[in-house]
């Protein structure tokens, strides 16, 4: 199986590298990246080509990875349609506006790409969410009514994005978006459906001149997890115009809310959830490893322990990458049907995210039935 990426920085190197070690018929063809910093991961002897069509022209590849900077994403896309790559991978989000969404909408309703199209949205290839769908579907919860969540994120990792390309909404799309389009698309998958309505508030407070660390051990901590592409070095004073703290509060077309929160300067980190439905309920910390489900009577449906034991978490995003590459390879080898999380679910995620930044910026609730109207004429929703 001939694969092929645009962009090698480090999550592509990742993703590829385990999908290597799990599908060891893999032979990496090419890659397009002018600054590439992690070609090591995939081998320094593949070859390197000047743009994305010459590279899928000369090497009509399996599979195609898109692992560029995310305002990249739309037109790479493209190219992987218009030269009938028969798997495109791309990573998250996928594009960075809604008018981007519609024009990808549009793409893959011409080239009857959403088959073949897969997204790196993690979260739910995770043990958390694979039980939580298991108590779901055996209707332990009923029908959801309301849930609450957070990604609250270290000071490195924060400082990461303050430092790296994604502080700029214009390569990134936003924080929301870029972060926390994971969370959303989990909960769209817990309540069954979209946001009708959102709202937003939120800014910068912690990542400002004035909380500067004074000293060069303090200002360590700030600096662990590199940047390449775009980066600069003071995440407190750096041009970047995204959030460090956002709550947002949403309405799904079944009538359930969410309340969510992130913030990027949480020395103590953690990504929680609770899920309350008619007839019982689901909390659960990414970060912390666990996940219990109670009905209604108190009962306990089932209480997992995922830091530890057989069913501790290994590796990045709480295990999460290794179960998503072992599905692909599944997918790849047509052993399996379908994947967790679809195209079309990481696509209205991001709009989601979007809307959001919109009541953010304008105070005000955003409606979003015109847009799935809009989104749904490209017949993607099965």
């Amino acid at each position: 199986m001939k694969v092929v990426t645009a962009g090698i920085g480090l999550r592509a190197g990742h993703v590829l590298s385990i999908l290597k070690e799990t599908m060891p018929e893999i032979e990496f063809a090419g890659y397009v990246d002018p600054q590439s910093s992690h070609l090591d991961m995939i081998g320094l002897d593949v070859p390197q080509f000047e743009t994305v069509d010459e590279m899928l022209a000369e090497t009509k590849p399996d599979l195609y990875f898109v692992g560029s900077p995310n305002s990249f994403h739309l037109d790479h896309i493209r190219a992987g349609l218009e030269a009938d790559a028969p798997y495109i991978f791309t990573e998250k989000p996928v594009v960075v506006s809604i008018a981007e969404t519609m024009e990808l909408g549009r793409l893959l309703a011409k080239h009857g790409g959403a088959s073949r199209l897969m997204v790196g949205l993690v979260l739910r290839y995770s043990q958390h969410m694979v039980d939580l769908r298991a108590a779901i579907s055996d209707g332990v919860l009923g029908d959801i009514v309301s849930l609450e969540a957070n990604e609250h994120i270290a000071p490195y990792h924060g400082a990461f994005f303050m430092r790296d390309w994604r502080r700029m909404e214009g390569h990134s799309g936003g924080f929301m978006l870029e972060k926390c389009c994971h969370d959303l698309d989990i909960y769209n998958m817990v309540t069954g459906s979209r946001p009708s309505r959102v709202a937003s508030f939120g800014g910068r407070k912690s990542f400002v001149p004035t909380h500067a660390p004074t000293s060069n051990a303090e200002a360590e901590v700030f600096h662990v997890k590199k940047s390449i592409w775009e980066s600069t070095d003071d995440p407190f004073r750096s041009d970047g115009d995204i959030i460090d703290y956002q709550t947002a509060i949403l309405e799904y077309e079944t009538g359930a809310n969410l309340a969510f929160h992130t913030n990027l300067n949480v020395p103590d980190e953690h990504r929680r959830f609770c899920v309350m439905g008619a007839k019982g309920m689901a909390e659960g910390d990414f970060v912390r490893g666990y996940l219990k489900v109670t009905r209604r009577d108190g009962s306990v449906y089932t209480d997992n322990d995922y830091s530890q034991g057989s069913k501790a978490q290994l590796g990045a995003h709480y295990g999460a990458d290794h179960m998503m590459v072992s599905d692909l390879a599944d997918y790849l080898r047509g052993q399996s049907a379908q994947l967790p999380v679809s195209i079309v679910d990481a696509l209205e995620a991001g709009v989601a995210a979007l809307a959001l930044d919109q009541a953010r910026s304008s105070g005000q609730v955003v409606d979003l039935r015109d847009t799935w109207d809009q989104f749904d004429q490209y017949g993607l929703r099965t």
